[in-house]
């Protein structure tokens, strides 16, 4: 069964609380939340400040996905916010094993987010020491793109770097996720299931997150 975490970037903003508490309802496992500086991706979305009022709406996961360069600067800001996982752009830090040491250190769990055209190689030196990947199946910065199908690729290479590694690492899939592909995803070796506007623009968010969940 898999872990499914809507994506709140696809969600109404000017009706944020409903929002949360429809996710609360639900059988959503986390809340994914994508935080864009407009320098590493071409988009701006949110920070800390957001996320410290949704974390006030729940007690499930926060995951939070840093789409942003220098995010050493910001780490402390976001646990202060509530993040329960941080995920990092292994392609915006130069000195990844100490961003990942950093994570640890402030009390969360580490996750590296990789684009689709880096290779899954680059992940073997601290693929033991993290407890998420965050595997762009779209190129990062917008919402409401299509999967990648050379994905399905990455994911069977990627567990079996795990798998020969010994990592406790979960494979998260963050882009183009919908019902048809879902099955696909998972039969892969993924765990995690990000989803936006499969989720927040279906007519009823909530069978939708079911239905993610039983894949």
């Amino acid at each position: 069964m898999s872990i499914v975490a809507p994506s709140l970037l696809a969600a109404d903003f000017l009706k944020l609380d409903a929002e949360c508490k429809m996710l609360n309802e639900s059988e959503a496992d986390w809340f994914h939340l994508d935080v864009m500086d407009g320098r590493f991706v071409p988009n701006i979305s949110f920070g800390p400040m957001i996320i410290e009022f949704i974390r006030k709406t729940t007690t499930k996961v926060c995951d939070v996905h840093l789409m942003i360069l220098e995010p050493e600067k910001y780490a402390e800001a976001f646990k202060k916010a509530g993040a329960d996982i941080l995920s990092v752009h292994i392609e915006a830090c130069p000195h990844l094993h100490r961003n990942i040491q950093q994570i640890k250190s402030l009390g969360m769990q580490a996750g590296v987010a990789i684009n689709p055209h880096t290779p899954i190689d680059s992940l073997k030196d601290v693929i033991a020491d993290i407890d998420l990947v965050c595997m762009m199946s779209v190129n990062p910065g917008f919402g409401g793109q299509s999967f990648i199908p050379h994905t399905l690729t990455r994911i069977k290479e990627l567990k079996k770097l795990i798998n020969e590694t010994g990592s406790k690492a979960k494979i998260e899939i963050d882009g183009g996720v919908t019902i048809e592909n879902a099955k696909s995803i998972m039969d892969a070796g993924a765990d995690v299931l990000v989803a936006g506007n499969t989720v927040f623009k279906s007519p009823n968010p909530k069978e939708t997150i079911s239905l993610l969940k039983k894949m």
